[in-house]
């Protein structure tokens, strides 16, 4: 019994946490896109129509782009 006295302020504190951090993460952006991560897996990195994933990284250059260049 009195092991319960222990355990269940320990339950409250541990949900309250969990609450905290889901709406940390609400507030934080981390649900605002849930569709691009899925769809970004079904197109080819080197497609200049890919639009799922919007980074603005340099194009990777070809292990035949530096025979070509020098």
């Amino acid at each position: 019994m009195a092991a319960l006295y222990v355990m269940i302020p320990v339950a409250l504190i541990i949900v309250a946490l969990a609450i905290k951090l889901f709406f940390w993460a609400v507030d934080n952006g981390q649900y605002e896109d849930l569709d691009s991560p899925a769809h970004s897996i079904l197109f080819d990195d080197e497609d200049p129509m890919h639009t799922a994933h919007m980074n603005n990284k340099a194009p990777k250059s070809s292990p035949t782009d530096e025979h070509n260049n020098g």
